[in-house]
């Protein structure tokens, strides 16, 4: 899952990312007349807003540090690395930035770090590309990003799940990689749940009597969605509607396509539409949307009961 997260930055912070693309570290003193980085909109003590901004050294000392064995996606290496707090010269508070080492040897608390600044820099605090084991500072490349005060940034977000599939929805994901449908009946009244549960939700039974539907069956009830948002697939407006499959009586969530939002009714007979053989995996998304069969529509008392 992954989005774009824009906010506004607000005069401080505003200044500490400025000062990131023009190459240097900008902190902010308080009341009692400590240097914070990154700069505090507030003092920690008095609550005041704070305006005093001071410039402080890109060199500093390790206060302590964590080991990176093993980097994840989207941090600063795909290789070993330690993350630090470092206490700038000039500042008084710690800043979390990586350090780029071979080895946990080569790291200690109080060993002295500088700087190693991106050659291309936009105002963030990738601007800063690590810290290094140094005593001298490095200065920055020119940006060529220079103008007017950075106000606002844009922060992708990426979530990444693994999900283990329980033994009832494994036979559910396997028959869809075969183009099956898949679902479950329920043991005290025969009710057939798709996709299949692990257990009756009114009992707690297991539903283990696995049940092969057609792939056509009736809107019961739907959305037109009008409001474009960032990484939509299918331009607005189209149809999202819940679909009760032939022989089901449980409705699921999927797309109506392949007619004007507006025409798409309660009770219309739906059809599935499958992605080409070879781009068929695990997941229901192997059905790329459904669309009208023709047929004329289901009277409401047919479904009414499993709205």
């Amino acid at each position: 899952m992954t989005f774009d997260y824009t906010r506004s930055t607000g005069p401080t912070i505003g200044r500490f990312l400025t000062g990131l693309r023009a190459g240097r570290i900008v902190g902010v003193r308080g009341s009692d007349g400590r240097v914070i980085v990154p700069p505090a909109e507030f003092d920690p003590i008095t609550a005041e807003p704070l305006t005093e901004f001071v410039d402080v050294a890109d060199v500093g000392t390790v206060r302590s540090w964590s080991w990176v064995a093993e980097p994840l996606p989207g941090q600063p290496f795909d290789r070993p690395f330690a993350y630090a707090l470092i206490e700038l010269d000039g500042a008084d508070t710690a800043l979390l930035h990586a350090v780029d080492v071979a080895a946990p040897e080569d790291m200690s608390t109080g060993m002295r770090v500088r700087a190693r600044w991106a050659g291309e820099r936009g105002g963030s605090i990738h601007d800063i590309a690590c810290f290094e084991p140094g005593e001298t500072s490095v200065a920055a490349s020119p940006s060529e990003q220079e103008g007017e005060p950075i106000t606002g940034i844009v922060t992708p977000i990426d979530l990444s799940f693994k999900h283990t599939a329980a033994p009832q929805e494994t036979e559910f994901l396997k028959a869809l990689v075969e183009g099956r449908l898949l679902g479950a009946r329920a043991g005290n009244d025969g009710k057939v749940y798709f996709p299949p549960r692990g257990a009756d939700p009114r009992t707690g039974a297991p539903t283990e009597d696995y049940v092969e539907l057609p792939d056509t069956g009736i809107v019961t009830t739907f959305c037109i969605v009008n409001v474009p948002f960032q990484g939509q697939r299918i331009k607005p407006p189209y149809v999202a509607a819940y679909i009760l499959l032939d022989g089901a009586d449980i409705p699921f969530l999927h797309l109506v396509l392949g007619l004007a939002a507006t025409d798409v009714r309660m009770g219309m007979r739906v059809k599935a539409v499958w992605k080409p053989r070879e781009e068929w995996d695990y997941g229901l998304d192997n059905i790329l949307h459904f669309e009208p069969t023709g047929e004329p529509d289901a009277a409401y008392e047919s479904f009414a009961h499993h709205l």
